[in-house]
């Protein structure tokens, strides 16, 4: 007979169905497996299978278990129950039992399917749903801006606009956080969030077979790429953005402050704080992901030549080497 589980052995092994959460699920077929905490004897026992039809009789008695806290998932399923969340991503706030690296794999999904869906259809709709989501997130990191360094750690290896873009949105709220010391304005850390995920949205102009070509550009397709940060600017005016956090990392993350950056040939000190970090952490992210024409770089062989670089802020690239080294 196997042995009763103790309370760290549950929590190990499954984790506890909140009533809001379970109620968030379709109503008469589960995603997943449920147990039920028998008390009597300690032990979990199956109680439904994923995708069986469940009663409406049986979903009420499902119900009440889940408000006595006796309904647990295996966390082997993570990955069915994060991609349930990614859906209605402020359920996070409201389950106290998920772990924050869990948490934080929540994030990844929810917000990478979200950027696609901007970056396919940048209209006002996707972009509020999008913004929705980055909320969820501040608040998160609001009640305690240590989980922070999980998030942080979720980083796609692979290059894609929408994984960048999350990457990015990830890395650069660490480094924003960081450099505060934690001590920010509420309005100014949506307002970073926003715009360290919308930096690039620009690039969703340029045409496809340029972002996927292997080999290197002609000038007229390095001259399209050079438009991405007007385009990108000028579509979230459009849509009436008008925060300078989101703005200026749309429009400055490519200058450099030696005056060899894009589109405006900015030097120091036209360039915006914003515009400086922002340049910082896209860098870093693209050199560090498995790009078409590039393969990965290590951390610190991106750092290392980041540091020989007097395009960069180099008190920002420092920090961000103090934090990649100390803290993820």
């Amino acid at each position: 007979m196997k042995p009763p589980l103790s309370s760290s052995d549950l929590h190990e092994e499954y984790y506890q169905v909140s009533p809001a959460i379970l109620e968030s699920f379709p109503r008469f077929r589960m995603p997943l497996d449920l147990f039920l905490f028998k008390e009597q004897i300690a032990r979990l026992v199956p109680l439904s299978k994923a995708q069986q039809r469940i009663s409406p009789e049986f979903r009420q008695e499902i119900a009440e278990h889940s408000a006595h806290g006796l309904i647990f998932v295996s966390r082997q399923d993570h990955p069915i129950y994060a991609e349930h969340i990614s859906k209605q991503l402020d359920l996070v706030l409201l389950d106290t039992n998920l772990k924050h690296p869990e948490i934080a794999l929540i994030f990844q999904q929810a917000l990478t399917e979200k950027m696609e869906e901007f970056l396919q259809q940048p209209v006002a709709m996707v972009l509020e749903k999008l913004r929705a989501d980055i909320l969820v997130l501040t608040e998160y990191l609001w009640q305690d801006v240590f989980r922070i360094r999980e998030v942080a750690k979720k980083t796609w290896p692979e290059h894609g606009l929408a994984r960048h873009s999350v990457n990015v949105g990830f890395l650069g709220l660490a480094l924003y956080l960081r450099r505060h010391q934690g001590k920010v304005d509420r309005k100014h850390l949506d307002e970073a969030a926003l715009g360290f995920f919308l930096h690039d949205v620009g690039m969703a102009k340029v045409p496809r077979f340029i972002l996927q070509k292997t080999k290197p550009l002609t000038m007229e397709e390095r001259a399209k790429v050079s438009e991405h940060c007007w385009a990108g600017a000028k579509l979230l005016h459009g849509l009436g953005i008008r925060a300078e956090a989101v703005l200026k990392q749309a429009l400055e993350h490519q200058e450099r402050l030696n005056g060899k950056g894009y589109p405006q040939r900015l030097a120091d000190p036209q360039i915006s704080s914003w515009g400086q970090l922002c340049a910082v952490v896209d860098s870093f992210c693209a050199m560090t992901s498995t790009r078409v024409h590039a393969p990965a770089k290590t951390a610190s062989e991106a750092l290392g030549e980041m540091i020989q670089d007097p395009g960069y802020n180099q008190k920002m690239v420092r920090s961000l080497q103090a934090m990649i080294l100390t803290e993820l």
